[in-house]
């Protein structure tokens, strides 16, 4: 082999690997995009969590209040 035809085929080997380069950190950075809208789902996820046990907390608490409203007014039977 010439020594040119080895220059050719490293500086083409230099050149796929630049475009590989440029490649993966499209890819970490487009990789890091999608773990960020993940952890944002995650958050979002935990907040509908926690409303639907604050209601039902509220709700309990209510029926708790009605029923002792109820009692007090012997408006049900109060043996248990």
């Amino acid at each position: 082999m010439s020594d040119n035809l080895v220059l050719e085929l490293l500086r083409a080997i230099r050149g796929d690997i630049g475009v590989l380069g440029t490649d993966i950190r499209d890819m970490k950075h487009r990789l890091t995009l999608v773990e960020m809208g993940l952890a944002g789902i995650r958050r979002d996820i935990a907040g509908v969590f926690e409303q639907m046990a604050g209601s039902s907390l509220r709700s309990d608490t209510l029926e708790a209040r009605v029923q002792r409203i109820e009692r007090r007014l012997e408006l049900i039977d109060q043996t248990p």
